[in-house]
């Protein structure tokens, strides 16, 4: 091997051997990791650490998870084999790569979903949420834009019980009432409400529900096959727990969850929402990262990526140090999820990080994107 790829692959072996321990120790970041790296359409690192499922719940008293008898941990896995799976939609020839709960990494797909809807011309950016969806009489009122749902300033609150609600009807009429608390326009503040509104959007706009849209506009185009809200039973066993989801810690007594959704609205809300509620594997977010890094083909046009992944950003965070480390700073754009995801795509080096763990199994903590960082720090030191 000549020098300078040798020097290379050993800056690499760090970040695998970074991620490696993240599951290790007395209070391990995650249950389970598995990392996918790459530079343009040539797929550096993917491995898998730890365990998919390693809890049977948690116990309070003492602060710990109660571990399931050892022959029932079920070990992360990545990559494509040939063994047939999956469900009768879409066929899927990832039959052992670990699923996940995506969490928050839904809002890219969502975001996508709604530059499709633009280059279709099925709705402005710059347009009213109210001309699309006009039940929303909060958003009409003060003039939401779908752009400011895609950049959070639209003024909405981060998040609202929707899960306290009896019936699908009395949380969206709760939602479609909600005002915001800053003039739309104003100021940035994360909220998942944004994306609860551009799913209703995109939805109204295109005819079809968001479900059915990520699939004929994302993972169909792209082959995603393991990528998807609702996951069949079929795919169970491959499925990454999450959390024991009890009361005080969590919102919901629901208890160890597996193969369902994670996010309490998203479950309330039928397990499709456009904030949460997608599961996917690493294996299928290298093909998004690689068609982003590509232009868009056959996703987007180049224009709508470009509008998307430059700052300040749609649906995308750009350069964020907090969980890109040094790949940020020349326009990375990437997103986090709640029960352990994130990925990273930095077109200054062409290159994409895909992170995905089970950190709230088995049960949530305070967020630490710590180890985030010091992979995409490890990374951008490997392409230097």
């Amino acid at each position: 091997m000549p020098p300078v790829a040798a020097a290379r692959q050993d800056r690499l072996n760090r970040l695998i051997r970074g991620v490696a321990a993240l599951p290790e120790g007395e209070r391990p970041w995650c249950a389970g990791v598995v990392v996918a790296a790459g530079r343009g359409q040539d797929v550096l690192v993917e491995a898998a650490f730890g365990w998919a499922v390693r809890y049977a719940a948690y116990d309070a008293a003492t602060d710990r998870g109660v571990e399931l008898p050892r022959e029932r941990w079920v070990p992360m896995r990545v990559g494509r084999d040939a063994e047939p799976g999956g469900d009768s939609v879409v066929p899927d020839t990832a039959a052992r790569d670990t699923v996940f709960d995506l969490a928050s990494l839904t809002k890219l797909f969502t975001t996508i979903v709604a530059m499709r809807c633009a280059e279709r011309g099925e709705i402005d950016l710059g347009g009213r949420v109210a001309a699309y969806a006009p039940e929303f009489t909060a958003a009409a009122e003060h003039g939401i834009t779908v752009r400011q749902l895609l950049t959070h300033t639209s003024g909405l609150l981060p998040e609202l019980p929707l899960y306290e609600y009896d019936g699908h009807e009395q949380r969206l009429a709760r939602l479609r009432a909600e005002p915001p608390t800053t003039a739309p326009g104003t100021a940035r503040r994360y909220s998942d409400l944004n994306f609860l509104l551009l799913q209703r959007v995109v939805e109204r706009a295109a005819g079809r529900p968001l479900d059915r849209l990520v699939r004929d506009d994302i993972t169909r185009p792209l082959g995603m096959a393991s990528t998807r809200f609702r996951p069949p039973r079929a795919w169970l066993p491959r499925i990454a727990a999450t959390e024991d989801q009890r009361r005080p810690w969590a919102k919901l007594d629901r208890g160890m969850l597996r193969g369902v959704v994670h996010d309490e609205n998203a479950h309330a809300l039928g397990g499709v929402a456009g904030h949460a509620g997608l599961f996917s594997t690493a294996a299928d977010l290298t093909l998004l990262c690689r068609a982003l890094l590509g232009g868009g083909p056959p996703v987007l046009r180049p224009e709508s990526v470009d509008l998307m992944l430059t700052a300040p950003g749609l649906g995308f965070e750009v350069d964020q140090p907090w969980f890109m480390g040094e790949l940020a700073g020349r326009g990375a754009a990437g997103h986090t999820g709640f029960t352990g995801t994130s990925l990273v795509i930095d077109r200054a080096t062409c290159s994409f990080l895909v992170l995905l763990a089970n950190t709230v199994h088995p049960r949530r903590r305070p967020a630490d994107s710590a180890p985030r960082a010091a992979a995409g720090t490890a990374l951008a030191r490997a392409l230097g």
